[in-house]
């Protein structure tokens, strides 16, 4: 019998040193995850903030997850997603043969990013 897969989704960003800016990303991931009916869920970060990529993987497998989901929290496919990000993920599979972990793509080119572009212009356009 092969075991259910469970789920972790993890969103991840570059980092700030503005605290703020980090809590936003770990309130998108919370936001994702919910969307998606994930319950196994972290933020992480490449640098300036906590927790890493490795970590948050870490507290997702010790809660059970046996695939990940990477999102990117990224706009363009720039030398963290074209180096750094797969990297970090070669290693952390080596570390874990057992564990599928999948990156999705970053956000440039997703249609919705228009439609967000177009209703924060037509905002400033009322006023």
């Amino acid at each position: 019998m092969v075991p259910e897969s469970r789920i972790g989704l993890i969103v991840f960003a570059h980092g700030s040193r503005v605290v703020e800016a980090n809590e936003a990303v770990r309130r998108t991931a919370a936001a994702a995850a919910e969307r998606c009916g994930i319950d196994l869920w972290q933020a992480a970060f490449l640098e300036l903030a906590e927790p890493t990529l490795e970590s948050a993987v870490d507290a997702l497998t010790v809660r059970g997850a046996n695939k990940i989901i990477v999102t990117p929290y990224f706009l363009t496919m720039g030398i963290h997603l074209q180096r750094d990000l797969p990297e970090l993920l070669r290693l952390i599979a080596t570390k874990r043969p057992g564990l599928d972990i999948v990156q999705s793509p970053p956000l440039d080119g997703h249609p919705a990013l228009v439609d967000i572009l177009t209703d924060r212009a037509r905002q400033l356009m009322k006023s």
